[in-house]
C-alpha cells in the first residue's frame, strides 16, 4: 500500500517508491497487489505497463482513501478471444447450477462463522435456509440469510446501508477482494461484465461479484474481530493482510490470494465442462 505524497517508477524489475525523505525499492516478483491509497501519488506509464504485463493488480483509492478504480489489461491471456466465445456460450442451466453451489457455500460459511462466535441457534437457521434453497436460489434464501447473519453479528439496528465505520470496513475489504477476483478472471482470459447471477448493466464486474461470495466471510471475520470505532490506515492494513492468511483448498494449504486462483479456475472448469463436481471451495485454517 502506498500512502502520502510519492512518485512511483520502474527500474530493472523493481518498483521504485520515491518520497521526500527516502526511497524504497521492491522487486515486482514480491508484489501481488499494489494499493495506491492517496491521490497525491504519481506513477509513470512504463511502471503501469510493466505491472499490467506481470498481472499485478493495481487499485486506486479516492480522496476518502476508499477503493475507487483499478487497472485491467485488455488481454489477460493469449487465448482471450476463444475464452470470451466460450463464456458467451456457457450453458444457462450450468450457470444456474454453479450459482446455486456458490450461494449455498456462502451461507454455509456464514453459518460456520456464527457458530464460531457462539450463535449456534442462528447458525442452524442459516443451515436450514441452505436446505430450503430452490434451484438458482429462486426463493432468495441468500437475502434472508444475510439479514439474520448481519443482525446477529452487529445488532438488530444494523443495516448495510448505514454510514458507519463497520460498513466502511466491510466495503473496503470487499473492494479488495473484488479486485483480486477481477484479476483472476482477466488473467484466465474471460471478461468481468458477464456474470452468472449478477446482471447489472451498470456493474462492470458482475462475474467477480458472483465468484467472490464465499470469500466475503474472510472480511466479515476480520471486521467482527476489530469492531472498528474508526476506520483509518491501520484498520485498512489489517483487511489487506487477509489475503495472506492460510486456507485449505483442494487438500492443500495455500494463502488466500492463491486459494482465489485455484477456486476461480475450478469454477471455469465446471462451466466449460458442465460439471459442478469440479468446483473447489476453501476451508478455513483455524
Amino acid at each position: 500500500m502506498v500512502t502520502g505524497c510519492a512518485k512511483l517508477d520502474y527500474k530493472m524489475d523493481y518498483l521504485v517508491v520515491r518520497k521526500a525523505d527516502h526511497t524504497n525499492r521492491i522487486h515486482l516478483s514480491e508484489i501481488g497487489l499494489l494499493m495506491v491509497e492517496s491521490t497525491a501519488v504519481s506513477l509513470t506509464a512504463v511502471l503501469l505497463c510493466e505491472l499490467t504485463k506481470r498481472k499485478i493488480k493495481v487499485v486506486f483509492c479516492d480522496e476518502q482513501h476508499n477503493p475507487h478504480s483499478e487497472l485491467l489489461p485488455y488481454y489477460g491471456s493469449h487465448d482471450t478471444s476463444i475464452k470470451v466465445k466460450k463464456q458467451i456460450q456457457w450453458n444457462q442451466q450450468t450457470k444456474e447450477m454453479v450459482w446455486t453451489e456458490i450461494v449455498s457455500e456462502k451461507i454455509r460459511k456464514q453459518a460456520d462463522h456464527l457458530e464460531e462466535r457462539g450463535y449456534a441457534e442462528r447458525a442452524e437457521t442459516l443451515r436450514q435456509y441452505v436446505r430450503e434453497m430452490d434451484f438458482a436460489d429462486a426463493n432468495n434464501r441468500e437475502g434472508h440469510a444475510a439479514k439474520v447473519y448481519f443482525n446477529t453479528l452487529f445488532g438488530l439496528d444494523f443495516s448495510r446501508s448505514k454510514d458507519n465505520s463497520i460498513n466502511a470496513a466491510l466495503n473496503y475489504g470487499y473492494g479488495v477482494l473484488l479486485s483480486y477476483f477481477n484479476r483472476e478472471i482477466v488473467a484466465n482470459g474471460y471478461i468481468t461484465q458477464l456474470g452468472l447471477c449478477h446482471d447489472n448493466m451498470f456493474n462492470q464486474f458482475n462475474l467477480a461479484s458472483d465468484l467472490m461470495e464465499p470469500f466475503r466471510i474472510l472480511i466479515d471475520r476480520k471486521v467482527v474481530q476489530m469492531l472498528p470505532e474508526k476506520f483509518d490506515h491501520e484498520e485498512k492494513m489489517h483487511l489487506v493482510a487477509t489475503l495472506n492468511e492460510e486456507l485449505i483448498i483442494d487438500g492443500k494449504h495455500n494463502f488466500a490470494a492463491n486459494a482465489i486462483k485455484i477456486y476461480c479456475r475450478s469454477i471455469f472448469d465446471a462451466l466449460n465442462e458442465n460439471d459442478i463436481s469440479l468446483i473447489r471451495f476453501y476451508q478455513d485454517e483455524l
